[in-house]
């Protein structure tokens, strides 16, 4: 592989002729350029120079040999070169390296906001407004947590409750407790261990990890990181192209995921405002736009990675394909109404996720703990074998607390996505390890004090639900989510006039 200069590769920087060196292989990205599913922008920022900083917390490292053909690889840039590159620190880098050099101690974090506060100072803008972004005004996302507090308690005393127990099984796999870190794509956003640090704090705490098909670091190394005996689960967005959706599904298995949970409610990406502001104001200026056509479609991003490939034509009758194709169990995710678990279960799905994405699809759509009770109805008034048809809730669990009221009304288990990614973010394996400990914790407490031994002993009757479709009811306001919660400010407010 010849060894190439950077004067060399510099001269490589326009639209039609077009170099990238990354990871110390240079590439010729020109004709890939238009098909990048993060845009053009972002390539041509770092045309003919080195763009592993940015590659890197967004792409698996094997991503370019799987999708691109070997002779994008053009050669190796001379070390020597790089070495002499002076670097220039920006001030949005000075900024996050003095917020971490200043952030608390891990010792210092007793609930799941203390982690997102952190997270809000220390991660890039770009970075937070990604992961904390919810679908247009946010309501949705918000009503996530808020949704929890419309559920009270109706503690039983006078139970031995010496010994608590919060184990169970999810799919028929052991776990320490009833949650699971549910999938979330680009964690090296936050942190560089990324989704291998979040499958070592999962074997760490006894959890489950589910996959994301968007992870940054690659399917193989985050499976290669589990411990003996471990369980993962996959989370899928369907290919439009089904060969490629089959042969991942049969190396999943092969490599040992117990689960495949099917993302339903994302036939194309949400609208997230907070994310489509921060990449405006992260573009460099006109010298790039110079080297693009003016008339690129607006929505380039993110959000074009999942337009890309997702197929919107997936429906109930596709669940045949996918029980032909694997023997994993099948579970689909983003459920939002009684109606579709129902048909989940005659369609033979193993169970269903109550989910709206984390508030990041469609606002207004409802809560998973709102809808959970009459869920369970449904499925018992259709005469669905409970023993074999398993439903999951994610969206706004903050606090043990909100893990018991879920199991109550029915609830096998929870999902935990942000509050991974913010422990991720500002403390690694660790600081995942901590807040999954802090879960732990927090459930067994509630369990003793509302006389409730083991998961099973958790019941309807223990909570109280009739305020849950009362969005107006008035509740003490909740200051922890109030002050880590980032308020969306119209542009016109941060105008430079």
């Amino acid at each position: 592989m010849p060894v190439l200069s950077l004067q060399e590769i510099e001269k490589h920087n326009t639209r039609t002729d077009l170099w990238v060196i990354i990871h110390g292989k240079v590439y010729d990205l020109t004709e890939f350029l238009p098909e990048h599913p993060g845009g053009a922008k972002i390539i041509m920022k770092y045309a003919g120079k080195d763009a592993t900083k940015a590659f890197d917390p967004i792409h698996p490292k094997d991503i370019i040999d799987r999708l691109l053909p070997p002779k994008v690889c053009i050669g190796e840039v001379n070390t020597a070169d790089l070495e002499n590159v002076e670097t220039v620190e920006t001030e949005e880098e000075k900024r996050v390296k003095l917020a971490r050099q200043n952030m608390p101690s891990l010792d210092e974090m007793f609930n799941s906001f203390d982690f997102e506060a952190v997270s809000r100072s220390i991660l890039t803008h770009e970075a937070w407004s990604y992961f904390s972004s919810g679908a247009n005004d946010e309501i949705t996302m918000r009503e996530n947590h808020n949704a929890f507090h419309r559920i009270w308690f109706r503690p039983r005393v006078m139970v031995d409750v010496k010994h608590v127990d919060v184990s169970t099984t999810l799919l028929g796999a052991s776990s320490k407790m009833p949650l699971y870190i549910s999938a979330t794509g680009f964690s090296k956003l936050g942190h560089q261990e990324g989704e291998i640090g979040l499958a070592k704090a999962s074997a760490s705490k006894g959890v489950i990890q589910m996959v994301s098909t968007l992870a940054s670091c690659s399917f193989d190394e985050i499976v290669s990181a589990a411990q003996p005996g471990q369980t993962q689960w996959l989370q899928l967005y369907v290919n439009q192209n089904r060969e490629i959706t089959k042969q991942f599904l049969e190396h999943a298995e092969s490599r040992g995921i117990k689960g495949l949970f099917i993302t339903a409610d994302a036939p194309q990406l949400g609208r997230r405002e907070r994310d489509l502001r921060a990449k405006l104001a992260m573009q460099e200026p006109d010298a790039v736009d110079a080297h693009i056509n003016t008339q690129a479609d607006p929505k380039e991003g993110r959000i074009t990675v999942l337009n890309s490939f997702i197929d919107a034509t997936l429906n109930w009758d596709d669940i045949a394909w996918f029980k032909s194709v694997t023997k994993m169990p099948i579970v689909i995710k983003g459920v939002q109404t009684a109606e579709d678990a129902v048909l989940a279960a005659k369609y033979g799905c193993q169970g269903v996720v109550l989910s709206n994405h984390g508030g990041r699809q469609l606002d207004f759509a409802p809560s998973g703990i709102e809808i959970l009770a009459e869920t369970m109805d449904a499925l018992k008034r259709e005469g669905i074998d409970l023993s074999k048809f398993e439903v999951y809730v994610d969206g706004g669990i903050r606090r043990g607390s909100d893990i018991f009221k879920a199991i109550a009304l029915g609830a096998k288990g929870v999902g935990i996505g942000r509050p991974a990614l913010y422990a991720l973010s500002g403390y690694g394996q660790a600081g995942v390890e901590k807040l999954l400990q802090l879960f732990q914790d927090e459930l067994e407490m509630v369990m003793r004090l509302a006389g409730a031994r083991t998961i099973a002993d958790i019941k309807p009757e223990m909570v109280d639900i009739r305020n849950i479709k009362d969005h107006f009811v008035s509740n003490p306001r909740d200051n922890l989510s109030h002050y880590a919660y980032e308020k969306m400010i119209p542009r016109g407010y941060n105008s430079k006039l």
